[in-house]
């Protein structure tokens, strides 16, 4: 018996390990099919128009997915990457992260909306380490619960909204946690301290407030704290100073108060430190000076105030330093002309004094240099350009004297210049006017002399100029080297002569100024030809001869003064017939004749036309009226033919009216579905469209928002149902019927209503064409500036023309359809149901934030939302872009930054 037991052993340890095999492979095979269900139902409850999961569900196994990723050992679904691949839709269930083996999880940038599901982070798989849903659109609160292993946690960019739950402290393992550029409120969970493994915390760009919490200090391991563009208020706690393991503190665009503490300085590893945007006091501690790896440090836009000390000298390895908009005082130390790597240096709007080191920049890397709006006195120093990279030069608003360097005048690499306001005297060397890159130049309001039209100018970048204010004479040079030249301000100077007819060639030309010199001859009628201009102003010279009557035909023309001059003959009457055109001075010539009484004639102030022969004109003008003519048989001749013609065409518009009017009155209809209230706007439509043809449209269309095309008699229309008719004021119906009488080009326009007791829908014309919104990276600069100019030309209609005045709300790039004749069609709000209520309205970037506190909209929120559109065509961002969050509040923000300090080439759409 032993023997046959023991030969028996090896067959019942087989039997086992095949069971073993048996059970292992049928819960490989049971989980296997689990995760294909899951992916397959995540597929199908979204939108792919892209067509990215296009091979999810063929014969290939699910580990060759697009996204999906295996691990190699048991073919489990351990990484699932669908980031930037243009899906939208809800997450209607939380399956996707219950794969029972999944690591990574990545759905960023893609278009997903809704709220996160409630039971993330209470039921998803222990396994998930990496957890990836920025960029998208999710609304709603953080959803509750934890994932005790999970190392990263990336929310931000969406429009996640309410407190930061309390249980974000039980996410131990977190390393790296953004919850930032939402709409987040409350104040920073305390709890947040628990999570001693976190390496990166991001909670930028919310509306949190409170003070940052002290307990910090336990969170040893921190290497990046963002917590700026909140409303955090209180002191930056000493606490932080042991966070030894930092590299970069930003807490910027808060609601800060109290010194800098001391206890920075313990931040050995530090290399960048924001403090910006604050309400700081008192002075920069000693400590700071200390940490010798910073490569970058601004406390602009505080309160602060002393002495800048010269232990800076210890920051070796600094590149950046921002102190502006403070209230330092004393002189710029030497040190700073000893700091190898020091490239930005912005010290403007403080108050310090005394002569610039005479060796700054000898021993620097300078790009950028600006010390403007202080009391700095001296000469400027010769080596500002040493580094031969200095692009930026802005010392304005000193008392700065003597000549302009010549090593200045050698700086190659300058393209923005600005020295005025200042004492500076000497002239501009041959070689200053010939620099390359120089595209902004303003050395207005100083002492500088010299006759100019003489020297050669060669500056192919230049767009900007003023040498306003100087005592510059002699002959307006020809030709300033540039074609870009868009502002140009020669006024308050000695120039003699007549004006160059080649300043016609400037065809990029917005603003132009002459005024105060002592100019004379006739205005050049090729000034007619810089279609841009929008300011013209050639005021107090000696010039002579007519206003040219070419004038009228520049198309923006707004602003134009020709007064204290010599001009003679009459205004010419089309001025008074140009739209853009807003103020006019022709006080002191020696004009006569009619004042035209249009346009900007219309309301024109008594002192803008005193001081000539000139009658007419509206009553403000203060002119007397202009004489009759006596010839009175030829015009009782003329006025009893007039009034037949009159009469005779009253008669034939009365016919076609009545006609019309009765093709528009209000019908009432019955069909098979009741009877319906019928109305047309338009007499052509009613007769090509019947209630069947509306009704028939809308049924074609499920859950309809947009409507469905439809055709009735070759007619193209598109039928909008409107959802729970018994809650529409009745009011709104008599607005509709407003809107329904506004005609213009560039609006879509609502051509019938249609209404029963059950249903109503809103009938517009079909326009064939895409949103602005879906085209707008594809469009040339010329089909840009047709879009924008037919957007402007709808608001102008809808704010000026129509009365009272017609609001967008809105105004966004998706309610732009661009035809097929690039013309812009601007789609309505429906009167009564626009409200900054509205959660869809409130979380819009297109909507001005006054308009958000206040909600109340006016042609200024629709004119906000029209420049947000127009830098979008200029620039091709988007407001909702993340970079906006990191150096500036908003696009508006970073636009200004850049018109005022980048290159065109830096910011526009390549």
């Amino acid at each position: 018996m032993a023997k046959t037991g023991a030969q028996a052993s090896p067959v019942v340890v087989f039997s086992m390990f095949m069971l073993f095999i048996v059970l292992f492979f049928s819960f490989v095979v049971s989980d296997n099919g689990k995760e294909v269900e899951i992916l397959l139902s995540f597929k199908s409850s979204i939108y792919d128009p892209s067509g990215f999961l296009s091979n999810w569900g063929s014969s290939a196994t699910f580990c060759q997915w697009h996204g999906v990723t295996c691990n190699n050992n048991l073919s489990h679904v351990d990484k699932l990457d669908l980031s930037a691949k243009n899906l939208t839709g809800k997450l209607v269930s939380s399956s996707i992260f219950h794969l029972p083996f999944i690591q990574t999880l990545n759905i960023s940038n893609n278009q997903f909306y809704g709220e996160i599901p409630e039971d993330i982070f209470s039921s998803s798989s222990s396994s998930l380490r990496f957890l990836n849903l920025s960029n998208n659109n999710f609304t709603g609160q953080i959803p509750s619960g934890s994932i005790p292993g999970l190392e990263v946690l990336d929310l931000s960019n969406n429009m996640l909204s309410g407190k930061i739950p309390p249980e974000i402290g039980s996410f131990y393992s977190l390393k790296f946690l953004d919850l930032g550029g939402n709409v987040l409120v409350g104040e920073i969970p305390v709890s947040i301290t628990n999570i001693t493994s976190l390496q990166f915390l991001t909670l930028a760009s919310n509306q949190l407030v409170g003070p940052i919490p002290h307990g910090l200090s336990k969170m040893k391991s921190l290497e990046w704290i963002y917590v700026g563009y909140n409303n955090l208020s209180g002191q930056i706690p000493e606490e932080i100073g042991m966070l030894t393991s930092l590299n970069h503190l930003d807490i910027v665009y808060n609601n800060l108060t109290g010194e800098i503490p001391s206890s920075l300085g313990n931040l050995s590893d530090l290399q960048y430190l924001f403090l910006y945007q604050n309400k700081l006091t008192g002075s920069i501690p000693d400590s700071i000076f200390g940490l010798k790896k910073l490569v970058s440090l601004d406390l602009s836009d505080n309160s602060l105030s002393g002495e800048i000390s010269e232990l800076v000298i210890h920051l070796q390895n600094l590149e950046i330093l921002h102190l502006f908009c403070n209230i330092f005082t004393g002189k710029i130390p030497k040190a700073l002309t000893s700091l190898p790597r020091l490239q930005v240096l912005q010290l403007w709007s403080n108050r310090l004094s005394g002569e610039i080191p005479e060796s700054l920049g000898r021993n620097n890397n300078l790009t950028i240099l600006d010390l403007s709006t202080n009391n700095l006195t001296g000469r400027i120093p010769d080596g500002l350009c040493s580094s031969s990279r200095l692009f930026k030069l802005i010392l304005f608003s000193n008392s700065l004297e003597g000549a302009i360097p010549k090593n200045l005048s050698t700086c190659t690499s300058l393209q923005r210049v600005r020295l005025q306001n200042n004492r500076l005297s000497g002239e501009l060397s041959s070689e200053f006017t010939k620099l390359p890159l120089v595209y902004f130049l303003d050395v207005s309001n100083n002492d500088l002399s010299g006759n100019i039209g003489d020297q050669e100018w060669d500056m192919p970048a230049l767009e900007m100029l003023s040498l306003a204010g100087n005592r510059f004479s002699g002959r307006l040079p020809n030709s300033f080297g540039s074609q870009k030249i868009e502002d140009l301000d020669l006024s308050g100077n000695g120039f003699s002569g007549t004006i160059p007819r080649s300043f016609g060639s400037l065809t990029e030309l917005m603003q132009f100024s002459l005024s105060a010199n002592k100019l004379i001859g006739e205005i050049p009628e090729e000034l007619s030809s810089c279609k841009k201009l929008v300011s013209l102003d050639l005021s107090h010279n000696q010039l002579s001869g007519q206003i040219p009557s070419g004038f009228a035909e520049m198309p923006v023309l707004s602003q134009l003064d020709l007064s204290d001059n010599q001009l003679s003959g009459e205004v010419p009457p089309q001025l008074g017939k140009m739209e853009s055109l807003i103020q006019v001075n022709v006080s002191h010539n020696h004009l006569h004749g009619s004042l035209p009484s249009t346009g900007a004639f219309l309301a024109i102030n008594s002192s803008a036309v005193s001081g000539n022969d000139l009658c007419g004109g509206a009553e403000t003008s203060g002119l007397p009226p202009c004489k009759k003519v006596k010839n009175l048989n030829w015009w009782f001749y003329v006025a009893c033919s007039l009034v037949a013609l009159v009469l005779l065409a009253f008669a034939a518009f009365g016919f076609i009216f009545i006609r019309k009017i009765n093709n528009l009155e209000l019908k009432r209809v019955e069909n098979e579905d009741g009877i319906w209230e019928l109305q047309f706007f338009d007499s052509n439509v009613s007769k090509s469209v019947t209630v069947d043809d509306i009704t028939l449209s809308a049924k074609q269309v499920n859950g309809i928002c947009r409507g469905n095309k439809s055709s009735a008699n070759d007619f193209q229309f598109v039928v909008k149902e409107m959802n729970d008719v018994n809650s529409i004021p009745s009011s709104f119906w008599s607005e509709i019927k407003q809107l329904g009488k506004l005609q213009h080009p560039n609006l879509v326009n609502l051509i019938g209503t249609c209404r029963s007791d059950k249903n109503a829908y809103l009938v517009y014309e079909y326009i064939k064409g895409k949103l602005l919104s879906e085209i707008l990276h594809e469009l040339t600069w010329e089909r840009r500036r047709k879009i924008a100019m037919g957007i402007a030309k709808a608001l102008k209609f809808l704010h000026s023309y129509c009365s009272p005045s017609i609001i967008v709300g809105d105004m966004s790039p998706e309610r732009v359809i661009v035809d097929g004749k690039d013309e812009p069609r601007l789609r309505l709000s429906l009167p009564g149901l626009l409200s900054t209520e509205n959660k869809a309205f409130i979380s819009s970037a297109y909507v001005a934030p006054e308009t958000r506190e206040s909600k109340d909209m006016s042609e200024k929120s629709d004119i906000y939302g029209f420049g947000l559109i127009l830098i979008e065509l200029l620039t091709g961002k988007s407001p909702a872009d993340a970079e906006f969050g990191d150096q500036h509040q908003s696009m508006v923000e970073w636009a200004r930054y850049c018109y005022s300090d980048c290159h065109l080439d830096m910011w526009v759409d390549p």
